[in-house]
């Protein structure tokens, strides 16, 4: 990575971050991404790497982040990042908005009653799914920060390394 990548990249970061936090209403790519949307995302992954994991938790490898600049990548499918927003609105309305706020025992109740609907199951797979790419992608991708999955698996990633982001077609 080269410096001037690593500026920008980081500044499009923060600011996208701080843009999350406080705004009401989150837009990435001309798309709609609720603040509420984001928050339950967020949760259900802090809550499937916790800080007490030999894993890093979910913010020290930024999974949000990666999930949410990777569903809205130009190339990404349509239909799933539909599936992810409206499952998180399923899980929402299940919960009516509480998710957030439960302690752990009563989240992972929550998480085990929406598993047991076929979408719920489905929605978890992903997000676990994106989350686990999050924690092991080479770090170009926005995830594994400071190679912190890579660091907790002991391994050092695979090669060749990529050299860019994406692959321009």
């Amino acid at each position: 990575m080269n410096r001037r990548f690593f500026i920008s990249f980081s500044t499009y970061t923060f600011i996208g971050a701080s843009n999350l936090l406080y705004s009401n209403n989150i837009i990435f790519n001309k798309f709609q991404f609720r603040k509420d949307i984001y928050n339950i995302i967020e949760s259900v992954q802090k809550h499937f790497f916790p800080q007490d994991s030999q894993l890093p938790f979910a913010s020290e490898f930024s999974s949000i982040e990666f999930l949410v600049s990777t569903i809205y990548h130009k190339r990404f499918d349509k239909d799933i990042r539909n599936f992810v927003i409206s499952g998180a609105k399923d899980f929402i309305s299940q919960e009516n908005g509480q998710f957030i706020n439960y302690n752990r025992e009563d989240k992972e109740i929550a998480l085990r009653k929406f598993e047991n609907s076929s979408r719920g199951s489905k929605w978890l797979s992903r997000i676990m799914i994106l989350s686990m790419e999050a924690l092991l992608s080479d770090p170009i991708y926005g995830g594994n920060f400071r190679k912190s999955g890579w660091i907790a698996l002991d391994t050092k990633g695979g090669n060749p390394k990529p050299k860019s982001r994406y692959i321009n077609l």
